[in-house]
């Protein structure tokens, strides 16, 4: 069974989706079966690899009313043991019409069960909220992976998301564990991205990967060549960094 990995942080702006594109690719680089799922109504993760016009179908139809097999949304990219479950703008409705339905927190769950057994590595990029999506992310997830950019307010709220990690892992997710906290944007000319980067040691100690990911103009520009850090500059800054990232990622899942 796939271990699942949830990437969160409510904040904007941390490199989430920047994360978990180019995690999935050094994941399938390194031959594991991979799938990432885009639970982002803004669909940066999607546009990453197809042009919407492309999707027909996406993650909304299948949580939206269980009508559609979750299994005929996974689209192969051109990376190779890389799939994707696209979004579309039409996410942002389907919090509205989950409220008040009994299985709201589960639905991603759900539908996701059946498929984990033919992947190694699911990752799940979620909106910049603290909504039904991001809770359905946790639910469905045996692990939750937390970006945080190296700048002013890194810390502003972690004690939600944390605390959100807690309630979920009270009742519908006890097996839900805090895979670590990676630190993005780094620029290392800065005192100030340093000071950070010690603060969120002091607070979070062994969850921080000892890998950074620092500001790099490559990573910036990749998707808009609807490339991963991999292929639009394989000898990058960029690419190393979240080749290590990948690396510590499956030496802690399976401590």
């Amino acid at each position: 069974m796939a271990t699942v990995i949830a990437i969160a942080n409510q904040k904007g702006g941390v490199g989430k989706t920047t994360t978990a594109i180019n995690l999935a690719a050094a994941f399938a680089q390194k031959k594991k079966r991979t799938l990432l799922i885009d639970l982002d109504p803004q669909a940066n993760s999607t546009m990453t690899f197809f042009a919407l016009e492309e999707v027909s179908h996406s993650v909304y139809d299948v949580l939206a009313d269980h009508q559609l097999p979750f299994a005929e949304i996974i689209k192969p990219t051109k990376c190779a043991n890389l799939c994707l479950v696209p979004s579309k703008i039409s996410l942002a409705k389907l919090e509205a019409n989950l409220v008040g339905q009994f299985d709201a927190p589960f639905r991603l769950k759900d539908v996701l069960t059946p498929v984990r057994k033919d992947f190694d590595m699911i990752l799940i990029d979620t909106p910049p909220t603290l909504g039904i999506m991001t809770v359905n992310a946790l639910v469905a997830a045996t692990h939750l992976l937390v970006p945080i950019q190296a700048g002013y307010y890194a810390l502003e709220g972690t004690d939600d998301l944390l605390e959100t990690l807690e309630r979920v892992r009270a009742r519908p997710n006890p097996e839900l564990q805090l895979l670590g906290i990676v630190i993005t944007l780094f620029d290392k000319r800065t005192n100030l991205a340093r000071d950070i980067q010690k603060q969120v040691n002091q607070v979070f100690g062994d969850k921080v990967f000892k890998t950074v990911i620092g500001k790099n103009v490559r990573l910036e520009e990749s998707p808009a060549y609807k490339e991963t850090i991999f292929t639009y500059a394989p000898d990058s800054s960029g690419a190393g960094e979240y080749g290590k990232v990948a690396k510590e990622v499956l030496h802690r899942v399976t401590q």
